[in-house]
């Protein structure tokens, strides 16, 4: 064995010779270098076994030969892998993605299609640097002919997802270390909030009188709900005599051609029992007694398999689309044509903070990770209530000290 390990060390020292060499990503054309070192020996045909080792300065590639050999004569070699990225990330989508929601597999699938493939599927696990991930992620930032530059969040979302995969592959014994710690992101500009305010609240209220979706938009906009959560909550889920209502499904259609409409796990799998103002209970009596009159007229057509507390006029559940459609239409009407439907969840969540809730009620109520996240969230409206605070303090002292 010993015999062995020299002449490992001694035929890749003897291969020290670092090449100059280009390859193409995205159109774009980059240099690396590169040096081969010989692994071992075939046992069954006791010829040598080669591998490569690529870098973008000769510098790189010249430590991480050093540290090849080095591996090899202490014993603690990994064989780098034959596979291509593109077939890495087909086996870790298929086999290691079993505890994660069909929605998120399918999310991923698509990022893997439309953006890692094209850019580094043909690209072996063991030639892949942080030099090439870098290049990949600062050439998706930039347009090309068939599209236009993806985003940031897009790019951190493609790194999220292959960083993943790679650390999976670093844990399989593939890879020695995962190429894309050390890659650098562009920054995430974060979007400012912008909720209704009171006077566009009492509008946009005024606004959906009357309208089909009114008891929706109303309940939704006092109870800080998501709109799947909305959409997907059922009756057995609203407790009238403790006035509470559990969000624990929410409406989600199947990533598939021919989905259908079901009801799955929360975006963190965390249910949570909220407890609406009085006034909000009673507009979910009156949507009850609404849905029955709709289930009167309907007859034998009604259909409301799920339970659901908001359907259509045949008992189906309502289709988010639509929903967005008409709430665009109102919020236009009230001249806030940038606000979203999700805007009316932050409408509460600004609400509740202004009025006097703990930055943890309002977690609870949002079903949020962490309070830090809410902080994050809404540090904007707890600056404002800073202020009031300290405003008040000052009242206090003027009265105690006659300033």
């Amino acid at each position: 064995m010993p015999q062995s390990k020299n002449k490992n060390s001694k035929a890749a020292s003897g291969m020290g010779n670092i090449r100059k060499k280009t390859r193409t990503v995205n159109g774009k054309t980059y240099i690396y270098y590169e040096a081969r070192y010989t692994e071992g020996f075939d046992p069954g045909t006791g010829k040598q076994i080669q591998r490569s080792i690529s870098g973008k300065s000769q510098k790189e590639v010249a430590q991480k030969l050093k540290a090849a050999i080095s591996s090899l004569d202490s014993g603690t070699y990994i064989a780098p892998s034959k596979m291509t990225v593109g077939e890495w990330m087909d086996v870790w989508a298929k086999q290691y993605l079993g505890g994660v929601k069909e929605s998120t597999v399918a999310a991923y699938n698509a990022t893997i299609r439309t953006h890692i493939k094209p850019g580094l599927g043909a690209i072996r696990m063991d030639a892949l640097d942080t030099h090439l991930v870098q290049s990949f992620y600062n050439a998706l930032r930039e347009p090309t002919n068939d599209r236009a530059p993806s985003s940031p969040k897009t790019v951190k979302n493609v790194h999220g997802i292959l960083h993943k995969a790679l650390q999976q592959a670093v844990a399989n014994g593939y890879i020695r270390f995962n190429p894309t710690n050390a890659c650098i992101l562009p920054r995430v500009e974060k979007k400012e909030l912008q909720p209704l305010d009171e006077a566009e609240t009492k509008l946009f209220l005024d606004a959906a009188k009357g309208h089909p979706l009114e008891l929706l938009y109303t309940i939704t906009l006092f109870t800080g709900m998501r709109e799947g959560e909305a959409l997907g909550l059922t009756w057995d889920r609203v407790d009238f005599m403790r006035g509470t209502i559990l969000i624990s499904k929410q409406l989600q259609k199947e990533k598939k051609p021919g989905g259908q409409f079901r009801l799955v796990s929360l975006k963190n799998d965390k249910p949570r029992r909220i407890m609406p103002a009085p006034w909000v209970m009673q507009l979910l009596r009156n949507r009850k007694l609404q849905q029955y009159e709709h289930k009167e007229k309907a007859g034998a057509a009604w259909s409301n398999p799920l339970n659901l507390v908001f359907t259509n006029e045949l008992g189906g559940n309502l289709i988010p689309q639509t929903v967005v459609r008409n709430f665009k239409e109102i919020v236009a009407a009230i001249g806030r044509p940038d606000a979203r439907f999700h805007d009316l969840r932050h409408s509460y969540a600004v609400a509740s903070l202004r009025s006097g809730d703990d930055i943890k009620t309002v977690q609870g109520n949002l079903g949020h990770a962490t309070a830090a996240f809410t902080l994050d969230v809404y540090g904007h409206v707890t600056y404002q209530m800073q202020e009031a605070s300290a405003g008040r303090m000052q009242a206090y002292i003027n009265d105690i000290l006659n300033l």
